[in-house]
């Protein structure tokens, strides 16, 4: 296996030194684990889950803290400096990623937050940010996404048919604003379905799907009715709006929902609603 900065790995310890322990990283040659993250228990021969990175002096060295995403992924990230070299980020490591003014889609300001992509700089090896995502992504590059994958979700543009969303840090889809019924904001990350696989090879999205889904689903359509004295004033004619306002879930999730409560015999549905059933 090929271990390369900016990834998290198994490693085996195989030295212990007043300042840490020394890990096979294979090819990086040993790589240190600083005693601030050796517990009292490891010892030569075990394994230790680490990320790799480079210190001030360019050297690989270990971490058991998780950064809040690895080399090849994106992230939505506060600015937490800024300097003469660019902007520098908070992604859960002591050490701050950089962002060069030339990797910013527009001049970054502390206190904000950016959807970045992390890659290793080509000049020094480092773990290395950019807010110009769109290069990090060809919406021409092959794929194997099949209708009703389950997949993450990460919410980086609004347009006039709804949101794109990279979808598990490599591709482009469409989420469609009138298949949405909650709150999305920039930089969320979600999870979600490969709705539909378009001839050009384009992926249009859902946020519905998949037996996760439709438990959780149950679950709030259970909950209002047991807050409101086992009653809710909507059935499978109501209006669309109505019981996303209510419900937070488009009317078709919500047909196949009651249709699924009211076969487990959980639920009746009448003309003036749906009815919590007596245990």
């Amino acid at each position: 296996m090929m271990i390369k900065i900016g990834q998290t790995y198994e490693l085996e310890v195989i030295k212990e030194v007043d300042f840490g322990v020394y890990l096979d990283a294979g090819d990086l040659g040993e790589v240190l684990l600083p005693s601030r993250y050796v517990s009292d228990e490891l010892a030569v021969g075990d394994t230790i889950r680490v990320f790799l990175y480079l210190d001030t002096e360019d050297r690989p060295v270990a971490t058991t803290e998780k950064p809040r995403a690895m080399v090849g992924e994106f992230a939505y990230l506060e600015v937490v400096d800024t300097s003469s070299v660019g902007a520098f980020l908070d992604w859960g490591l002591d050490k701050d990623v950089l962002v060069p003014f030339a990797e910013q889609h527009r001049p970054m300001e502390k206190g904000r937050s950016y959807l970045v992509y992390l890659y290793l700089d080509n000049k020094d090896g480092r773990i290395t940010a950019s807010s110009k995502i769109d290069k990090f992504i060809d919406d021409d590059a092959a794929h194997d996404f099949k209708a009703g994958e389950a997949v993450n979700l990460i919410i980086a543009n609004s347009t006039d048919l709804g949101y794109k969303a990279i979808i598990n840090h490599s591709h482009w889809g469409v989420l469609y604003k009138n298949e949405v019924f909650e709150r999305l904001s920039f930089g969320q990350s979600i999870k979600g379905f490969i709705k539909y696989v378009r001839p050009d090879n384009r992926i249009d999205l859902s946020l519905q799907g998949g037996v996760e889904t439709r438990d959780q689903y149950s679950k709030i359509i259970l909950n209002y009715l047991e807050k409101n004295h086992g009653f809710a004033a909507v059935h499978d004619k109501s209006d669309p709006k109505v019981i996303s306002d209510l419900f937070g879930m488009s009317k078709k999730a919500f047909k196949k929902t009651i249709g699924g409560l009211y076969k487990q015999r959980v639920i009746a549905i009448e003309a003036d609603g749906i009815h919590l059933l007596k245990k």
